[in-house]
């Protein structure tokens, strides 16, 4: 019997700004980002997405501004780099409105949040979409958000994953153990909501965060958000070893996808899990079209518009290096940095001069596009799932929203037609879409010995004195 082949999972990546990655296309006469403080914009996408199967719309989302290269923002205001940026949480029920199974992956920085009312924010959303809610965990890195925030700076790179590890726990006990399995019982005639036997206090006493109170929610149909994670350095994706279903990567290169999807997966065994526990996505860029040649002068169209320089002040933020200091071919000094330390990492690593990384954003952001007709791109993204081993990928927007048509268009029928791409969504949560298990956590997962006796899936999480233990750290 032939192995079946392996699906390609798809997210659409966006942010709620005008320009997110591929930086000056805003200025192309088709593209219609500067609508995107308009509900119109984002149902309109949303209902594109499904008619293409996208598994879910990953959004990313800053808190700050970009004022590492020359030291201002003239650059990010004058290119609308990331700013002005408007809340990606509100965006959520319009497009679940108009939607019934598209994902949501949003981006919430734990570290100008608390664990207590972000748990009701989620879990509201996870009610409002039927369980189709994800949570993208950032820790921060950009010194400006620290200032707006009334702080000095930042708290030091890994220190800021050993806060997130207790935002988490507390997370856990709300959404898996406040409220157990039945407490709800909707009894008109026994005027009895809720069962208040089954409704728990948590109590949490911790470095970081005190908790002393009830879920304010209850319980959603996913109780946990799937979770989302995009840190590459050793801290995090030892996190990511513990808590991420779904990692989001951005290497230069195939041979450093796969070093770093072997990474993860060998993370995750010594977590004590399975190494498919996570999905894999990579960041890719598609400019397509009818033909080859149609799609090539479209690349070349785009690039006119596209601006480099916003792409490099963009890259400056992710590494705390101000290239507008450097000469075109002057070699670059990175130090210590409380940036992205990853970013920093590979480009200390291929020795990129401010003219190399130039050349890098020719179409105004990071990614390298991938530009053909539908069996050229197929063949690519299919040859990117073969030699490296994610399981999918976070595509950028370039010209909205003629990218995502294009791709609905031309690409998903032939990935369809390779049998690698899903003809119809599977029922249920989007966790059970992306995974085919449960709605919840599974038992193997850290969140889930935070469940009461009974809950689904926790047989085997942990012992009944290791769970009522743990609400009370």
């Amino acid at each position: 019997m032939a192995t079946p082949k392996k699906q390609i999972l798809l997210n659409a990546f966006n942010m709620n700004c005008v320009g997110h990655i591929n930086h000056g296309l805003w200025t192309h006469p088709r593209d219609e980002s500067a609508a995107y403080n308009t509900i119109e914009h984002w149902t309109g996408i949303a209902r594109t997405l499904e008619r293409g199967l996208f598994d879910g719309l990953f959004i990313a989302d800053i808190v700050g501004v970009y004022d590492v290269y020359q030291a201002n923002v003239d650059v990010t205001l004058r290119e609308s780099i990331q700013l002005p940026v408007n809340d990606p949480m509100m965006l959520i029920s319009a497009m679940a409105a108009v939607t019934q199974n598209l994902g949501f992956g949003v981006t919430v920085n734990l570290g100008y949040e608390l664990p207590y009312l972000l748990a009701r924010r989620f879990s509201t959303l996870d009610h409002l979409t039927r369980g189709r809610i994800g949570w993208n965990i950032v820790t921060g890195y950009l010194d400006s958000a620290a200032r707006a925030m009334g702080l000095s700076e930042q708290l030091p790179h890994d220190e800021r994953y050993d806060r997130a590890d207790e935002f988490l726990e507390v997370l856990y006990k709300l959404w898996e153990g406040s409220w157990e399995e039945g407490a709800v019982q909707r009894d008109r005639t026994g005027r009895v909501y809720a069962d208040p036997a089954r409704v728990h206090k948590v109590q949490h006493q911790g470095r970081y965060y005190q908790v002393d109170g009830y879920h304010l929610a209850e319980p959603s149909p996913q109780r946990t958000p799937v979770l989302f994670q995009a840190g590459s350095s050793g801290r995090g994706q030892l996190f990511a070893g513990r808590h991420a279903e779904c990692v989001f990567i951005s290497p230069p290169n195939k041979a450093a996808a796969r070093k770093s999807v072997d990474a993860m997966r060998e993370q995750l065994v010594r977590a004590g899990r399975r190494p498919d526990d996570v999905k894999v996505f990579v960041g890719a860029a598609v400019v397509t079209g009818a033909t080859s040649k149609e799609a090539r002068e479209k690349y070349e169209d785009y690039k006119r518009y596209a601006s480099r320089e916003a792409g490099l002040a963009h890259f400056a933020a992710s590494t705390g290096v101000d290239y507008a200091r450097y000469d075109l071919d002057e070699p670059i000094v990175y130090g210590p940095t409380n940036a992205i330390e990853s970013a920093a990492r590979t480009a200390a690593q291929h020795g990129w001069t401010r003219r190399q990384l130039l050349e890098l954003y020719e179409l105004g952001g990071r990614y390298p596009a991938i530009v053909g007709d539908a069996a050229q791109v197929a063949d690519e993204l299919q040859s990117w799932i073969d030699e490296t081993g994610v399981d999918g990928f976070n595509l950028s927007r370039t010209v909205v929203p003629e990218s995502y048509e294009d791709f609905v268009d031309f690409i998903v029928p032939e990935l369809q037609s390779r049998g690698v791409y899903k003809t119809e969504y599977a029922q249920g949560s989007l966790r059970k879409k992306l995974f085919g298990e449960s709605d919840y956590l599974p038992a193997r997962h850290a969140g889930a010995q935070y469940r009461r006796p009974g809950a689904p899936d926790s047989d085997s999480a942990a012992s009944d004195g290791e769970r009522a233990a743990a609400f009370s750290v």
